[in-house]
């Protein structure tokens, strides 16, 4: 077996929520919006299309041809702009299998990626994308088998105009992917639970610290997401090996996540603050040391 066909490594590529955020002031944890890899036994998964997937596809210009699978959590602007500048996309030798839950309003993944692309916002339609392009829509709660034994599932997750939820397993090993969720105000969401279930890896929505989600001047409540502190509470009910706090509020500085670094470690070691290009072995989570910060 090739050590391609032995893997299960993630890479981020985009770590933010809301909007791009480039800058002076992001350049250690990076400004583009949600888009991370998993390359699982061989196999490229994709999830979420935000700026990061235009990085992305700049690197996969390496590769080609590609064949991945595409999973969208949403199809909120920071989980899809990035779309239209996918460049493998345009490669008639590349191949993608997309994937979405239908919309509230009935819409599919298709056609929501389709109309981004629509005038006066874009120049050019999808159908000039050369890449051979398979769209599949999800029910919730249904589980696909992307390649032999590589399984992912999706649960909803509580954010306005919904969103899912993904779990990736493979070999006994399991990562779950979190994004654009908002904790319940009286008990932990049974739905991110059931994703996070015993997983080597949660990444999760953090985009507040609890101070600004209640806050009395600027509440943050019903915005659709969460904070590092609940992130904690989560990852210690599902008995996670390792968090990834993740989704960055663009207004959150370098210096502002390194203390969210910090005060999240001290709570849970086991635990880290994504950035652009940060890579993690999951074969290898749960062999290596804890990081633990003290406090200041």
């Amino acid at each position: 077996m090739s050590s391609m066909e032995s893997q299960f490594k993630i890479k981020f590529w985009g770590v933010r929520g809301s909007i791009a955020c480039p800058g002076a002031e992001t350049v250690r944890y990076g400004g583009n919006t949600s888009c991370i890899t998993m390359r699982v036994n061989g196999h490229l998964l994709i999830f979420d299309g935000g700026t990061g997937l235009r990085v992305l596809g700049q690197s996969l210009l390496r590769e080609m041809p590609i064949n991945a699978s595409m999973f969208f959590t949403h199809s909120h602007w920071d989980h899809i702009q990035g779309f239209p500048f996918f460049v493998p996309a345009f490669v008639p030798s590349n191949t993608f299998k997309i994937y979405g839950a239908v919309a509230p309003n009935g819409s599919t993944i298709e056609q929501r990626l389709n109309d981004q692309m629509l005038h006066p916002n874009f120049p050019v339609p999808l159908q000039i994308m050369g890449a051979d392009l398979t769209f599949y829509d999800l029910a919730v709660g249904e589980a696909v088998e992307v390649s032999k034994g590589i399984k992912v599932e999706n649960a909803l997750l509580n954010h306005p105009g919904e969103a899912v939820g993904y779990r990736v397993s493979w070999q006994g090993l399991s990562v779950a992917y979190i994004t654009d969720t908002e904790h319940l105000p009286d008990r932990l969401d049974e739905n991110v639970l059931w994703l996070a279930r015993n997983a080597e890896l949660m990444i999760y929505d953090a985009t507040y610290t609890d101070e600004e989600y209640y806050s009395e001047k600027s509440s943050k409540v019903g915005w659709g997401h969460s904070t590092w502190q609940e992130a904690v509470k989560i990852a210690k009910e599902a008995n996670v090996k390792k968090l990834v706090i993740f989704h960055h509020d663009p207004l959150h500085n370098d210096e502002f996540m390194d203390q969210v670094k910090e005060d999240t470690a001290n709570e849970f070691p086991n635990s880290i603050v994504a950035w652009e290009g940060l890579e993690i072995d999951v074969m290898t989570i749960g062999k290596e040391p804890p990081v633990i910060l003290s406090a200041t």
